[in-house]
């Protein structure tokens, strides 16, 4: 087979069409990227390339250099909407951000730290509080300063698949950072109206900052990103009935609207073993579910058969285990197994179980690289 450019692989395997080799993502998206000293040490390993820059400072992760991506050979390229410009300084313990949430800065060993979840400001909110709150302004200019520049760019100037990425498209997250995971969990059985009434304003608010960016990027956008974690590694958060009648409607109105601007494909991230709600969200339009966390999915093999041809995967490379503590050849396996499990017929693009972090050896992330190239030619061989 001729090869394909990025671009052309990528919509090949999301179209169900098998292209010339499995598709790679290292950096493309939020859920798909490095933490900052994950890529420090990736880029010392590599021989010295230009500083990262943020991606999100908040989750602290990064986008990477030009170079990097070029070894790796990742076909997608990031375009988000715009947020702070700089990390975070060192001296800075808590921030608040857009939303009015507060993060503490937590360490974990001595390698590095994340930003978790200290004060819920609607913690003790009623309904009627939320009319009066502080809510970020969704028309604010700055958030797409850039935006339709840099799209073009990556549209006329780049053969990369365009990953998009607009910040605010999360509805269940969004929702306990601002009242609080235990809080929101007992509202779903206590306190429905709250819930309702807390999501209805999420969905406004997205609605129409995504517009916004759609306005700027949404022609040349080949997957539009959106997710909330809705399941842990045992089961779902919540029942399917519950899902179906407090977030599902939100989710359809915003797929609906996503879709009324943009051609681009809709991947869903979310955590966990969320199989038993994959019917639901592809009849509400989503078309790619991340990140495939093999060590909570069981039977790929079956997962594969089950939506083969009506729902792309993308990920699956274990975070967990084989590449924090595998060998590079361990690595290799890990690719070469997921590529037979999930790439016949296109619908995979290979990705790590989300962001790779401080503890994955550089010589794991070429590994995993190397390995798409190595196993994942079509026609593909056992």
């Amino acid at each position: 087979m001729q090869p394909m450019t990025p671009r052309e692989r990528v919509r090949a395997a999301l179209n169900h069409r098998e292209p010339d080799r499995v598709p790679l993502d290292i950096g493309g998206g939020s859920s798909t990227t490095l933490t900052e000293e994950a890529s420090l040490q990736l880029n010392s390993y590599l021989g010295g390339v230009a500083p990262p820059q943020p991606m999100s400072s908040l989750f602290r992760t990064v986008r990477l250099d030009e170079e990097v991506l070029l070894r790796l050979g990742s076909d997608c390229r990031h375009l988000s909407v715009r947020g702070p410009a700089s990390p975070i300084p060192a001296s800075v313990e808590t921030i608040r951000d857009r939303w009015g949430v507060t993060w503490r800065r937590t360490y974990y060993g001595d390698l590095a730290y994340y930003w978790e979840l200290h004060v819920h400001p609607l913690a003790a909110a009623e309904v009627g509080d939320l009319a009066g709150y502080l809510w970020p302004d969704p028309d604010d200019p700055a958030l797409v300063a850039g935006v339709a520049e840099e799209a073009r760019y990556l549209s006329e100037m780049t053969d990369f698949a365009v990953m998009a990425d607009c910040g605010f498209k999360s509805f269940w997250e969004q929702a306990y950072f601002l009242r609080g995971y235990e809080q929101l969990l007992a509202d779903t059985a206590l306190n429905p109206s709250f819930v309702q009434a807390l999501l209805d304003k999420l969905l406004e608010i997205n609605l129409a900052a995504t517009g916004r960016f759609l306005d700027a990027a949404g022609p040349v956008i080949d997957v539009f990103r959106a997710g909330d974690d809705l399941a842990t590694q045992r089961g779902l958060l919540m029942s399917p009935a519950k899902f179906r009648q407090l977030l599902k409607p939100i989710y359809r109105q915003y797929f609906q609207f996503v879709r009324s601007r943009s051609n681009s494909k809709i991947f869903f991230h979310s955590c966990g073993n969320v199989a038993p709600l994959l019917e639901d969200l592809m009849e509400i339009g989503v078309e790619i579910i991340n990140p495939v966390q093999s060590s909570a999915l069981g039977d790929l093999v079956a997962l594969k058969d089950q939506f083969r041809g009506r729902l792309a995967f993308w990920g699956g490379i274990d975070t967990q285990h084989v590449l924090p503590r595998g060998s590079p050849d361990e690595v290799r396996e890990e690719v070469r197994l997921r590529i037979q499990q999930l790439g016949s017929g296109g619908g995979y693009v290979v990705a790590s179980v989300h962001n790779i972090q401080v503890d994955v050896p550089p010589a794991n992330i070429v590994a995993m690289a190397d390995a798409v190239r190595e196993f994942g030619a079509y026609p593909l061989t056992a």
